[in-house]
């Protein structure tokens, strides 16, 4: 079987002239941090996505951390986390001393519903401090049922829409928040728009947005009007009562978690392309459900959620490595000796060494489930339809002669890698 004519890695980032034309022009002006490519692209996101504000950050763990941290979440409370997600759901809890519920998920999709945290809530001993439902992929859950199973609860939601960048649930795009408290985004190269790294907290509360802003600033506050130390503000002030020109205060404990003018340039000019981007995923995500029809029973696509319409992040099948008699690591180094890069998204955080030893008795069902059979296939806008065509041919070719080698070896009880 013939290589790939290029490597195909699960996801990858497209730059072009335009986004190296907006760096540049940060590069050759008086701000590379701090400055006004910052509030540009907070704008230009929160009117993409439908909120009211959007505070940029350094990363998506640093946009989790800061959503809890602005909620005041801590020690003595827990988070409900799914347990199919990226560590940092998970952490961003940890980093503030409270507790994570892990959450089990549909097997079939990898989405924690509101059965799941229905499930959870009643069997938590502790007080629960949030909900943090996770768009796997693109793809949402009910988050109209998920908010109200919240709202009976009095607890906040927070999306974490790292992987849903463009998406939408019932009329609304991820991150407008009408479902939620606050949404959190990546824009880390793999997601859909790159920032090289970046994140975002995207929200309709005022007052929520500016504890965000000094949260991701050392919380630090500049505003005359909320100094506390009015004697050391106003000290040598002017005649008309202006405080110090030099004078802030740091009013509580938080972070260098801004994100630069340079990251933020090239976040403003990816955005722009936000739709095409979107598209062409869409595009070639079709083209894979053609293709991978035809693997069925052996491969499926990840099961399809209501009212959600997904900007694809990833493009993930469901495979039986048994049936096939194939272990998924040497299924994954095939592919990769013809050029395909695979990913597996993700290993249950619950099974981490530091959240196993934390909740030795957590078991997840589904979850597991889930893990075992998912696989991530190349999905980014650099492809072309003969792309997806050369990596459903492999994974066909492959299926053949897996069973080839069952079927040629008999029914002895002993599973072949190939």
């Amino acid at each position: 079987m013939a290589n790939a004519p290029h490597f195909l890695p699960y996801g990858r980032h497209q730059i072009d002239q335009q986004d190296i034309d907006a760096v540049a022009s940060v590069l050759g002006s008086d701000f590379l941090t701090s400055g006004p490519a910052v509030e540009r692209f907070e704008a230009a996101l929160a009117k993409k996505v439908g909120a009211k504000h959007a505070v940029a950050c350094s990363s998506g763990t640093a946009a989790l951390h800061l959503a809890l941290m602005a909620l005041d979440i801590g020690p003595g409370r827990s988070v409900l986390v799914p347990s199919i997600t990226f560590l940092a759901t998970a952490n961003a809890a940890r980093f503030l001393g409270a507790g994570v519920r892990f959450v089990d998920v549909d097997p079939s999709t990898g989405l924690s519903e509101c059965k799941h945290f229905k499930e959870a809530l009643s069997e938590m001993s502790g007080l629960a401090a949030a909900l943090l439902p996770v768009h796997l992929g693109g793809q949402t859950a009910n988050l109209s049922d998920i908010s109200n199973l919240a709202n009976r609860h009095s607890l906040p939601v927070i999306e974490d829409g790292s992987h849903a960048l463009g998406s939408a649930y019932s009329g609304s795009r991820v991150g407008a928040c009408r479902h939620s408290l606050m949404t959190t985004f990546s824009f880390h190269p793999v997601k859909t728009i790159a920032m090289g790294e970046g994140g975002a907290v995207t929200t309709n509360d005022d007052t929520l947005a500016t504890r965000l802003r000094k949260l991701r600033n050392h919380g630090i506050v500049r505003e005359a009007e909320e100094f506390q130390n009015r004697d050391l503000a106003f000290a040598d002030g002017d005649c008309n009562g202006n405080a110090n020109p030099w004078y802030y205060e740091m009013q509580g404990l938080g972070f260098n978690y801004r994100a630069s003018d340079i990251q933020c340039a090239l976040g403003e000019s990816q955005l722009t392309k936000l739709e095409e981007f979107v598209e062409k995923r869409r595009l070639l995500s079709r083209l894979y459900d053609t293709e991978i029809a035809r693997l069925a029973p052996f491969v499926r696509p990840v099961s399809r959620t209501d009212k959600c319409v997904p900007a694809w992040h990833l493009y993930q099948v469901l495979i039986d490595f048994r049936s096939l008699n194939i272990s998924r690591a040497a299924f994954i180094r095939h592919l990769l000796g013809l050029g395909i890069g695979t990913q597996v998204h993700y290993i249950p955080v619950h099974l981490q060494p530091y959240y196993s030893n934390l909740y030795p008795d957590c078991r997840l069902a589904g979850a597991l489930s889930f893990y075992e059979s998912t696989l991530s296939l190349p999905l980014h806008v650099n492809m072309s339809s003969k792309d997806v065509g050369f990596v459903a041919s492999c994974l066909g070719n492959l299926i053949v002669q897996s069973q080839t080698t069952l079927n040629s070896a008999g029914d002895n009880g002993q599973i072949h890698y190939i």
